[in-house]
């Protein structure tokens, strides 16, 4: 064998598990068709974040008089902050570059194509490479997904790479889903001057969310003009003369028409899975997806998956975590798997979003009886000091044993706060327990002691 690992995909769950393959003593090679790092490090999780930061920044100084700074009117030069967005991602990849020459990984280019007996295929500029390893793990990710009414051409329908690099700001901007990615755009743009318009079938935004949360980011988004659809979908999208888009939206009131410059599709991500070799090999696939055990093991021997080609979240740490427990029950370590009802999620619009756990419908639906609690960062001295007083924690806890249910927040910052619930839950920390830990004052993090505070009638400061 030339390796003992092979890894298809230098993603974030890709480029982990070589890492920790490598440091368990085993001989590792990643595969790789474009840059190191996937799309998270090169089109996705870190290129957004750093067009997130520029339109923050942009919003303090149109607003600096609330600060008691005055400035004279600002303007955005649109390609500079498109180019700094690409320069730190240029920079994580090369930062993965600089751990795979370290951990004594071999990087192999090329599109890789797994093939019986512990084969993997590299293709590069027409020419075939074989290799072979014990074992062959699948780190392939997502792509944006393509629905039928809503062909993406990269130019007037686009999806989130081409929504990274566009280059011009549009005028109007028309963002099909609301989701993480939809909604972190919508943000982005909108604070460029762009008229953005989301449409979102379900009957909230940010569906996956509990409930109060969509409210809450539905009217954050109202108050700063973004346009909202909810119960609506997009039929068609035609072009006028002037070879604008003109979307057909259908709606409670029939079909609205609204013309825009870009249509941005982010209505989910589907698996790389396409002419990969699963067929060939004889891995099991359902619904789009590689079906793998509790270890990350295919039901072919020798073969693992990780990350965006499950059935699993589609998280970049949630591939991370995979890859690690996959390689180490591949080394022999004795590994706890993966609790999947413990998983954070963040979506980085303004207000950010954060949560852990079973929203309050999904509780009921349980049958839990519930103890339920909500801090509002209007109460919050920090959140009101820091001129970011939108949004609440909101925390749920089983009423019988003090079990701390689910964790909810939308605010300022709040992607950083997240990780109390989550550590709390994984050890079996209870309500009381959380509610007599002192928490530091004045935090934006104290409001999950007072939500706790709340749930059980001894809140304080509301």
């Amino acid at each position: 064998m030339d390796f003992d690992v092979i890894i298809i995909g230098s993603g974030p769950g890709g480029y982990v598990t070589a890492i920790r393959s490598a440091q368990l003593g085993l001989k590792t090679a990643i595969v790789e068709k474009e840059n190191l790092g996937g799309v998270c490090l090169n089109w996705g999780c870190i290129p957004t974040k750093a067009l997130l930061k520029s339109a923050q920044v942009f919003e303090y100084i149109n607003n600096s008089e609330n600060y008691g700074i005055k400035v004279d009117k600002p303007s955005i030069d649109f390609s500079s902050i498109i180019n700094r967005s690409r320069k730190v991602a240029d920079g994580m990849s090369g930062g993965i570059k600089f751990l795979m020459k370290k951990n004594k990984i071999q990087v192999i280019n090329g599109f890789g194509k797994v093939k019986k007996n512990n084969k993997v295929e590299v293709l590069l500029n027409e020419k075939k490479t074989e290799f072979s390893a014990k074992n062959i793990i699948i780190a392939t990710g997502g792509r944006s997904r393509q629905i039928p009414n809503l062909k993406q051409d990269g130019k007037k329908i686009i999806g989130y790479r081409e929504a990274l690099v566009l280059p011009k700001k549009p005028k109007k901007m028309v963002i099909v889903g609301s989701g993480a990615i939809g909604v972190e755009f919508a943000y982005f743009y909108k604070s460029m001057g762009t008229e953005v318009t989301i449409v979102e079938f379900m009957p909230n935004i940010v569906p996956n969310e509990d409930k109060d949360i969509s409210i809450q980011l539905n009217k954050s988004f109202k108050k700063v003009g973004i346009n909202v659809l909810t119960n609506s979908s997009v039929e068609k999208v035609d072009f006028n003369t002037k070879n604008d888009c003109v979307v057909s939206i259908k709606n409670a009131n029939g079909i609205e028409k609204i013309n825009c410059d870009i249509v941005l599709s982010a209505v989910g991500v589907e698996s790389n899975i396409d002419n990969i070799g699963l067929e060939e090999v004889g891995i099991n696939t359902e619904n789009k997806k590689i079906i793998v055990d509790d270890y990350y093991q295919t039901n072919i021997p020798g073969y693992f998956a990780i990350g965006d080609v499950l059935k699993t979240q589609a998280l970049a740490h949630v591939a991370s975590a995979e890859g690690i427990i996959c390689v180490e029950k591949i080394a022999g370590h004795e590994v706890e798997k993966i609790d999947y009802n413990n998983i954070p999620g963040c979506t980085y619009c303004s207000p950010e979003i954060a949560s852990v756990g079973m929203t309050e419908e999904q509780a009921k639906k349980e049958g839990y009886e519930l103890k339920i609690g909500k801090f509002p960062f209007t109460a919050s001295g920090k959140a009101a000091a820091a001129g970011h007083k939108d949004g609440f924690v909101k925390v749920i806890f089983d009423a019988k044993y003090g079990e701390w249910l689910g964790c909810h927040m939308i605010g300022y910052n709040v992607t950083e706060m997240i990780s109390e619930a989550v550590v709390a839950r994984k050890l079996e920390t209870t309500g009381k327990e959380i509610l007599k830990a002192i928490h530091p004052h004045p935090t934006m993090s104290e409001a999950v002691m007072e939500a706790v505070a709340d749930a059980y009638d001894e809140v304080i400061h509301i």
